[in-house]
């Protein structure tokens, strides 16, 4: 059995990179951006007016005028006005270009207009007040966004925003969950006295789908043959199978024996940590990798998240982030020297601290707390107690 520190140095031995794609910017939010987003021109791109007003020349404001003649009106998306006079100004909106002849604005709460005459009613006003400069944000050729970095809604926006109608992303690897056993039915099925719904792979399903990977789903019975056929299939046709159940030391887990017959290198089997101790982990040489959780709902979710995830991320070039840590809300004792990661709430208390208080079930199998979580906080081994005001890492989910 390996240490959980180790079979994260492993997990990230084995990364791959699975190429690249283009693919419409509506459609990328979630993905991992594969190329710089550069501004094609200034942002923004002329001098832009931010308040509905009039624009003059402070010039003249400044010798004594007080009233300008409006010699037109301007609205967003207009060819600019001119103004020839002094005492001319531009009725102007919101987000249209500045006349070439002004250099301030004045909004509406500061005028009062009346038969063609616009009468400024402040005293101060400064020079260049409510213009939003060209150029003023970004120049051309600046890059607005670096690859790595994953895909968000204002991410999209500044894509719109320099015309990339295409973006390069990283491909995402084609993963299979496996779910196995006779005492697994479907949803819609009424299950026996004795058994339960599957509902692993839909968690796994949900999880992968918030991260842009489609994901495939297959349940195999508990049959040494079939489990094999089914295995040898998924690795010719997949890069990442992830199972659930099968793994532990029961005369039913067939899934270790068959990943073995299938020459899939077993770079561990079982981790010092709970829930997920008989977690196994492994690749084939054309390259699929196999992660094979334990069946319980818990334990399956910790490891997706601790492992799973932090793989895909690393893979795929993503910035590791700096790991979030809470203070622990109670005391709280755990006796085998494995490390334990209790399902927590987060919350801040009066001082700002990310605070996490246990939500304590009944093991592995008790996935009913996951809908009060937020978090695992991940308690070290070789210590039993751990007291209220303590710091330490949490996964949040």
């Amino acid at each position: 059995m390996i240490t959980v520190e180790e079979a994260e140095r492993i997990v990230l031995s084995q990364l791959r990179d699975y190429g690249v794609e283009a693919i419409g910017f509506e459609h990328a939010a979630g993905r991992i951006l594969a190329e710089d987003i550069v501004a094609d021109r200034n942002l923004p791109p002329f001098n832009r007016v931010t308040v509905d007003g009039i624009a003059i020349s402070a010039r003249s404001f400044s010798s004594g005028n007080w009233h300008f003649k409006i010699a037109g009106t301007q609205a967003a998306g207009d060819q600019p006005l001119n103004i020839t006079a002094g005492d001319e100004c531009v009725e102007i909106m919101t987000g249209a270009a500045l006349p070439p002849s002004a250099d301030t604005v004045i909004r509406y709460e500061d005028i009062a207009i009346k038969d063609g005459l616009a009468e400024i009613n402040i005293e101060d006003i400064s020079i260049g007040q409510n213009i939003h400069f060209e150029g003023a944000d970004k120049k051309r050729g600046d890059v607005l966004v670096k690859a790595g970095r994953q895909i968000t809604a204002p991410i999209v926006g500044i894509a719109a925003s320099v015309g990339k109608a295409e973006l390069m992303v990283k491909k995402l690897p084609r993963v299979v969950v496996i779910t196995s056993g006779d005492e697994l039915v479907n949803v819609e099925d009424c299950p026996g006295d004795y058994q339960i719904r599957r509902s692993n792979n839909y968690t796994v399903s949900a999880v992968l789908q918030k991260q842009g990977v489609a994901v495939s789903t297959l349940h195999i019975p508990d049959d040494e043959l079939v489990t094999e056929q089914v295995l040898e299939q998924c690795i010719n046709n997949y890069d990442v199978l992830i199972l659930s159940g099968g793994v532990s030391m029961g005369k039913f887990d067939y899934i270790p024996k068959a990943l073995e017959n299938l020459q899939i290198t077993k770079l561990f089997h079982k981790v010092k940590q709970r829930p997920g101790k008989p977690f196994w982990f492994g690749g084939h040489a054309n390259g699929a990798v196999v992660f094979a959780f334990p069946g319980n709902p818990v334990a399956t979710f910790m490891c997706l998240h601790k492992y799973f995830l932090n793989w895909l991320y690393a893979g795929l070039g993503v910035s590791v982030t700096k790991p979030i840590y809470a203070v622990l809300a109670s005391d709280f004792a755990f006796k085998p020297d494995l490390s334990y990661f209790l399902q927590v709430a987060l919350s801040h208390d009066e001082q700002a601290r990310l605070v996490a208080t246990p939500v304590e079930g009944n093991g592995s199998g008790d996935f009913a707390n996951l809908a009060d979580s937020d978090a695992f906080i991940e308690l070290p081994a070789g210590r039993d107690n751990f007291m209220a005001g303590e710091l330490f890492k949490v996964i949040s989910f």
